[in-house]
């Protein structure tokens, strides 16, 4: 198993993401999005070789490999209507540097669905098949993520994205079902059930993310919590996965401090590192706490914070 996080929640400058990562103990990064000095911060596979360069050099001398990138491939901010350009040179883009770094694994979406949408158009196919081929050819695992994207707008979506993009797998976000609408029932959609969505989409599974958080109604959106305080099951589904011999990648995505990715939300950036840190503890007090209830009588269980 390997325990990792996306590096800029703990801040956007990549010193201050190694600096996290080896603090916690963990050989690993998720690489998403970086700044390094002299250069705009950008998506790993956007900013410009001269700064990846850099980057790479830095994450070699701290002895970090990356272990997945957090691509901006068909996120959320990508609609179907949008050139599929974009997203070709995304990969092409990507592709490269993944080689560069022995990265296996990339995260994807499957763009942003309109308000009212509640079926996947056939170009949304199309195209994420296409993209998964693109990495497939090259050795390399396309993981879509369940969030605000025509895939994950229920577990349903989800399965059916599965079986028309062949080679596709899936990295599981324990908190995205909270604040997501299932639109696979009648309106007004309720939100997800993180339990049922990971009980149907488990079996496709190659990559966690781990986030949690509680509905506000009031608000329309959530509070995060650290690991197992909220609506996100995440002790359940870990220990289900483990159960069932789950021994990949697990990755931190905290949020509790900032949403990295809201230019609205603003917070000291001691209290995001810190907050990182808190976060990769107790998640690996919690993995820990796991393995030894489900351990067989007798058995020695190594620390996951040693892994």
């Amino acid at each position: 198993m390997i325990l990792t996080g996306i590096g800029d929640e703990a801040g956007v400058l990549l010193d201050a993401q190694i600096k996290a990562t080896k603090e916690v103990g963990w050989n690993y990064i998720e690489m998403r999005t970086v700044e390094v000095p002299g250069f705009p911060k950008g998506n790993f596979h956007d900013i410009p070789d001269k700064a990846f360069d850099i980057a790479v050099a830095r994450l070699e001398e701290a002895g970090l490999g990356v272990y997945c990138f957090g691509s901006a491939i068909a996120n959320w901010s990508k609609k179907i209507g949008d050139p599929f350009q974009i997203t070709v040179d995304e990969v092409r883009r990507c592709i490269p540097r993944m080689k560069r770094v022995g990265a296996k694994f990339v995260r994807i979406m499957s763009y942003k669905p309109g308000d009212g949408e509640s079926t996947i158009p056939p170009e949304v196919f199309r195209r994420i098949e296409e993209v998964t081929r693109m990495f497939g050819d090259e050795g390399l695992q396309v993981v879509h993520e369940n969030c605000m994207n025509y895939g994950g707008m229920s577990w349903r979506h989800g399965l059916q994205l599965l079986e028309k993009c062949p080679g596709l797998k899936w990295v599981f976000d324990t908190g995205n079902p909270v604040f997501n609408p299932d639109r696979s029932k009648a309106k007004p959609w309720p939100r997800q059930d993180a339990w049922e969505f990971w009980e149907n989409i488990r079996d496709h599974v190659v990559h966690i993310h781990v986030k949690d958080a509680v509905y506000v109604p009031a608000k329309n959106d959530c509070d995060y919590t650290y690991p197992g305080e909220g609506q996100g099951r995440v002790r359940d589904i870990l220990k289900d996965a483990f159960s069932r011999g789950y021994d990949a990648g697990i990755s931190i995505e905290p949020h509790v401090a900032v949403v990295f990715h809201d230019a609205s939300t603003k917070a000291d950036s001691s209290v995001v590192f810190e907050s990182y840190i808190r976060y990769g503890r107790e998640l690996g007090k919690m993995i820990d706490g796991i393995k030894a209830e489900i351990a067989p009588a007798g058995s020695r269980v190594s620390p996951a914070l040693a892994r």
